[in-house]
C-alpha cells in the first residue's frame, strides 16, 4: 500500500475555480524567522506588503503563528485599503512539519477563502509555475516538494532537531561541531575554528559551545554562519567543503525520493533551487546537481530568484479563478516595485 504524501496539495489549487468576485489576492510566505504578506490589486496591478515575526508553529506554537500571519496580512490589507470581503482568494504558505493546527486556528476567524498550505507548496509554485516539477528549499531549514503524474510528494522538512540537512542552520551546527572536534583533537584541523570564534565574538571555541547551551543562540544566529562556512569551503578548507558536500548529498537523496514518488524520473521537468544557501555557489550546487541528475537525467535545474510569496499569490489567483490575469514574471516585477516603495518610506 502506497503511503499518503506528507504534504497535502488542496484540490482547489490544482484545478480551475469559478471566478471570484473580489478583485484582490492575498499571498503569505510564513517562515521560521519572519512572515511576509502581499496583497495584489488585480485592477491597478499594484502590490501592498505587510510584515511580522515568525509563523512556524514548530518554533512558536499555532496560536502565535496565526497571530503573526494575521498581523502581516492586516498590514498589507490596510495598505491596500481593503477588508476581508474584497479578497478573491488568499493562500498562506507556512513553514512547519504540520500546518494543520495553524489552519484550524485560522478557520475560527477567517473564511474558507483563506487556504493554508505548507511553505514548500508556495516554493513549488514559484519554481515550476504551479505545474509538474520540484522545488528544493535550502534557507534556514530545508525541504523538497514536487508534483508529477504520480501526485504530490514531500521529503525532508522535519525541522532543525530531526532534519533540515543542507539548510543554513544545519550547516552552522555542523561547522560548530567541526570546530569542537578540531579543538579536542578528534577531528582534522580546520579554518572554521578560528572563523567561528571571530564570527560569534567569543574567547574560544569551547566558549561558543557554552554559549550554544546557555544563551542559547537562536536558529537564525547559528544559521547566519553558513555564509562564512561557504567562504572557507570555496577557499579550499576540506572540512568546510565536506560539510557542504554532505548537506548536498542528503538533500539530493530527498530530491531523488520525490522524483521517484511523483513519477517524474523519465521526463524533463524543472527543479527550482530556492533559499539563501544556494548563494554559496558551486561548492553546494555542484554536488547537489550531480546527485539530482543521477536520479533524473531530464531534470532542468536552475536557481529561482522570484520571492516565494509570489507562489502564494499565483495559487491565490488559481483559487479565485483569475490565473489568466497573473504570471510569475509580472509578480516578480510588482513585488520588486513594492519592496522599493517600502524601502523609500
Amino acid at each position: 500500500m502506497t503511503p499518503e504524501s506528507l504534504v497535502v496539495l488542496p484540490p482547489e489549487l490544482t484545478r480551475t475555480s469559478p471566478r471570484a468576485k473580489g478583485g484582490f489576492l492575498l499571498g503569505i510566505d510564513g517562515g521560521a524567522t519572519k512572515t511576509l504578506a502581499a496583497v495584489l490589486d488585480l485592477e491597478s496591478g499594484t502590490v501592498h506588503l505587510g510584515h511580522a515575526g515568525p509563523s512556524n508553529e514548530d518554533a512558536i506554537g499555532p496560536v502565535a503563528a496565526v497571530r503573526s500571519l494575521l498581523t502581516a496580512a492586516g498590514e498589507a490589507m490596510r495598505s491596500a485599503g481593503i477588508a476581508d470581503g474584497d479578497l478573491g482568494g488568499a493562500v498562506l504558505a507556512v513553514a512547519g512539519t504540520d500546518t494543520t493546527a495553524v489552519a484550524d486556528h485560522l478557520r475560527r476567524t477567517r473564511t474558507e477563502a483563506w487556504t493554508v498550505v505548507n511553505d514548500v507548496v508556495g516554493a513549488w509554485a514559484v519554481a515550476t509555475g504551479a505545474s509538474d516539477g520540484v522545488a528544493v528549499i535550502a534557507g534556514t531549514g530545508s525541504n523538497v516538494f514536487g508534483v508529477g503524474p504520480g501526485g504530490p510528494w514531500r521529503a525532508g522538512g522535519w525541522g532543525h532537531v530531526l532534519g533540515d540537512e543542507g539548510g543554513a542552520y544545519w550547516l552552522g551546527i555542523e561547522s560548530i561541531k567541526a570546530g569542537l572536534r578540531d579543538r579536542e583533537g578528534s577531528g582534522p584541523p580546520t579554518s572554521l575554528t578560528a572563523a567561528l570564534v571571530e564570527f560569534f565574538e567569543v574567547a574560544s571555541i569551547e566558549s561558543l559551545a557554552t554559549l550554544v547551551y546557555s544563551k542559547p543562540l537562536t536558529k537564525s544566529e547559528i544559521a547566519a554562519f553558513a555564509i562564512e562556512a561557504g567562504k572557507h569551503a570555496d577557499a579550499g578548507d576540506e572540512v568546510a567543503r565536506g560539510i557542504y558536500e554532505r548537506g548536498a548529498a542528503a538533500l539530493g537523496g530527498q530530491v531523488a525520493a520525490v522524483v521517484a514518488r511523483t513519477g517524474l524520473a523519465q521526463g524533463q521537468f524543472p527543479v527550482g533551487l530556492i533559499g539563501s544557501v544556494f548563494r554559496s555557489g558551486e561548492v553546494f550546487t555542484g554536488p547537489l546537481r550531480r546527485h539530482i541528475t543521477e536520479a533524473a537525467p531530464g531534470a532542468q535545474i536552475a536557481p529561482s530568484v522570484t520571492p516565494p510569496v509570489a507562489g502564494s499569490l499565483l495559487l491565490a489567483a488559481r483559487l479565485a479563478g483569475r490565473s489568466d490575469e497573473v504570471d510569475l514574471e509580472q509578480l516578480e516585477r510588482l513585488l520588486a516595485d513594492a519592496t522599493s516603495r517600502a524601502s523609500a518610506r
